[in-house]
């Protein structure tokens, strides 16, 4: 079996719906920019809402969906809840995405020039 054959192997209907999940819990701008502030470590709740400028309802709401899928996790202390990363593999993923826009507005500035 080629190198390319094993980087395309057959998913199954079970995989196929658990990425697709992955990928609709980042297409929420909110959740992206809650997990852009947590990349620089732990944050508590108020830190978020403040990096963010969403209110504190909003943000606990993505966080709880965040949180539930795995993506961040949870800490408490005394009152307060700090969350941090859970899933590195996010920022591989958008760096992916933001080189492909790069790439893709490049050209279009080429063919503008």
């Amino acid at each position: 079996m080629t190198e390319s054959n094993q980087n395309h192997k057959q998913l199954s209907a079970e995989a196929l719906e658990q990425i697709a999940l992955r990928f609709k819990l980042l297409s929420d701008p909110m959740r992206l920019k809650i997990l852009h502030s947590l990349q620089e470590g732990e944050r508590s709740v108020n830190q978020l809402v403040a990096l963010t400028g969403s209110s504190q309802p909003n943000i606990s709401k993505h966080l709880n969906i965040l949180r539930t899928s795995g993506m961040v996790k949870r800490r408490q202390e005394s009152n307060q809840a700090f969350f941090s990363i859970s899933a590195p593999f996010i920022f591989d993923l958008c760096e992916i995405v933001c080189n492909g826009i790069a790439e893709d507005l490049d050209q279009l500035k080429r063919n503008f020039t």
